[in-house]
């Protein structure tokens, strides 16, 4: 019994290479730990949604304002990089389901089967992207190593701003459309990395038997989490590499 008076359900594991799940204290049953975390979950990935909004939000106004200078911006970038990332991610989705679904049937070698190949997917994303932000560098679209510094009065220009090409010299506030990926990529690239950090977590725990047909749950909410990073990703790729 816990310390409130709760008596303490255990949730027995299928076999005995899993380990059986105690419901926390403050839950009355295992269904009603999962709803509340289900529910707790989605309320969170829907400030999530409210932060990548107002990212989208920025970018349909100064896109239709500069509409010019965003077609120009988005030639600089690599389509095909962007495609292969967006593939990338779509199958890593996959296998996340997958590493979802062996958790609930309680195939403990296919989850981490499933769920390091998910881990790979990040890696790959992450690593073509370190190649698209270094071409950007090279090209002083995005000076990296200037990125935090001041305005600069003396030359009128931002100093992580070079433009060595001179490829966005006859459009409006070249600038601005790079701010505006770098941004929205940094920020998505954060979530990856925070993502496949929550995966190797869950790896953890599923290498020592802790989840199963009776106690999945934080695979299931950490799946949820790394489809809505791909999803968010579906709506990056045309809007920033195939700029209408």
């Amino acid at each position: 019994m816990s310390h409130d008076g709760h008596h303490s359900v255990v949730i027995p594991a299928p076999g005995p290479e899993f380990v059986p799940h105690t419901v926390a204290h403050h839950f009355d049953t295992p269904v009603q730990e999962f709803q509340a975390a289900k529910l707790g979950f989605w309320l969170f990935l829907a400030t999530e949604i409210l932060l990548f909004g107002g990212l989208f939000a920025a970018y349909f106004y100064y896109h239709e304002t500069y509409a010019e200078t965003f077609r120009v911006g988005g030639q600089q970038l690599d389509w095909q990089l962007g495609a292969v990332n967006t593939t990338v991610l779509l199958l890593s989705s996959w296998t996340m389901a997958m590493g979802v679904r062996s958790a609930q049937t309680s195939q403990k070698g296919k989850t981490l089967l499933f769920l390091g190949l998910t881990v790979l997917g990040a890696l790959i994303f992450l690593g073509i992207k370190y190649v698209e932000y270094s071409a950007k560098n090279q090209h002083g679209l995005i000076v990296f190593s200037h990125l935090f510094d001041g305005y600069d009065q003396a030359n009128k220009q931002l100093p992580w701003f070079q433009d060595y090409g001179g490829v966005m010299k006859d459009v409006p506030h070249g600038h601005l459309f790079f701010a505006i990926y770098l941004t929205m990529t940094a920020i998505h690239g954060l979530h990856v990395v925070i993502g496949a950090g929550l995966i190797i977590w869950v790896m953890k725990g599923a290498a020592k038997g802790r989840f199963h047909a009776g106690y999945f749950l934080p695979v299931d909410l950490v799946g949820l989490y790394w489809h809505l990073v791909d999803l968010i990703w579906i709506f990056l790729f045309p809007l920033l590499y195939l700029v209408p």
